[in-house]
């Protein structure tokens, strides 16, 4: 019997050194960013050479099962933990609500994310307000679904947002949200095509824009759009493309980013941070990802050798 007490009294105190061990250690640091201007956020985003790769955190960060358990997409609190872990572009997307209000949601529905069903489109701004995110598990959260007006100031002196605008949302409203946040200092926006690239670069001549770079041809008709190189990063897939891509892209000065979501993710998942070291080597400039840890590493890995 007094042996077992001593055995309890050690196991409580063990238990009591690691909780004020746990308690007594610093939070990580946030890697947060800001830019007095457009024009500073043009620089930061165009390439040269001694500047070092980002990561996009792919709707902003949620990283399952990869140290973000808990945390859903397209969060403020998701973005901040993902801060925590790397300097990154914060990737997310937008809806529109059934009363003309701007959202963060990926999918068309809120069955996968949030604690409702049915379309985003059909809710009210009151109704989404009132659901929980859930996270990738399935989980409820804590968390709300944040508007864009939120994000957007969320994202002021931290971060920069680049945005996923989803088809039901006018490249208009989206101009005007960020000159009403005055927010063209820390937004880039993602097209899908020229049209839509030279739409945004018509509504505002500063902003920063996402457009595709696909294949060699994809690349030649970007560089030939007439859309300044100092607005543009050039998006080359979600597959290494060849190196005369990006060679083509640097020689504009323009960053290319590498969607390594899916396939490239999960072989870095398996191989380690030298698959993502490997992608920057030949040329990637910016790693559009699921696992920021693990891309942060990697920059500061690639950093290191260079």
């Amino acid at each position: 019997m007094k042996r077992l007490h001593s055995l309890l009294l050690c196991l409580l105190t063990l238990a009591g050194l690691i909780l004020i061990s746990c308690q007594s250690q610093p939070p990580r640091e946030k890697h947060y960013q800001s830019f007095a201007s457009a024009e500073a956020l043009q620089d930061y985003l165009s390439w040269s050479p001694e500047k070092p790769p980002l990561i996009s955190a792919h709707r902003g960060g949620p990283m399952p099962g990869r140290g973000g358990s808990g945390f859903p997409e397209n969060c403020l609190e998701t973005f901040e933990n993902a801060l925590s872990y790397a300097p990154c572009l914060i990737e997310c997307d937008v809806r529109k609500s059934a009363d003309g209000q701007l959202f963060l949601m990926h999918d068309e529905t809120l069955n996968r994310t949030t604690t409702g069903s049915g379309p985003v489109a059909a809710a009210t701004a009151a109704e989404l307000q009132r659901l929980f995110l859930t996270d990738a598990q399935g989980r409820v959260t804590p968390y709300r679904i944040p508007t864009l007006a939120e994000a957007l100031e969320w994202a002021r002196g931290k971060a920069i947002l680049t945005l996923d605008v989803k088809p039901e949302v006018s490249p208009s409203d989206i101009v005007a949200m960020i000159a009403q946040h005055r927010a063209e200092s820390y937004v880039t926006i993602i097209t899908y095509n020229l049209e839509t690239a030279h739409l945004y670069q018509r509504l505002n001549p500063n902003l920063v824009i996402s457009a595709p770079a696909q294949g060699l041809v994809g690349v030649q008709r970007l560089l030939a759009s007439g859309i300044p190189a100092k607005n543009l990063m050039g998006f080359v897939g979600v597959y290494e493309p060849p190196p005369q891509i990006y060679d083509l892209l640097h020689q504009q000065g323009i960053r290319a980013i590498l969607g390594t979501i899916g396939n490239l993710d999960r072989k870095a998942e398996k191989r380690g941070v030298s698959v993502y070291v490997e992608l920057l080597k030949n040329g990637a400039d910016v790693l559009a990802t699921d696992n920021v840890g693990l891309g942060g590493k990697a920059i500061e890995k690639y950093i290191r050798e260079r």
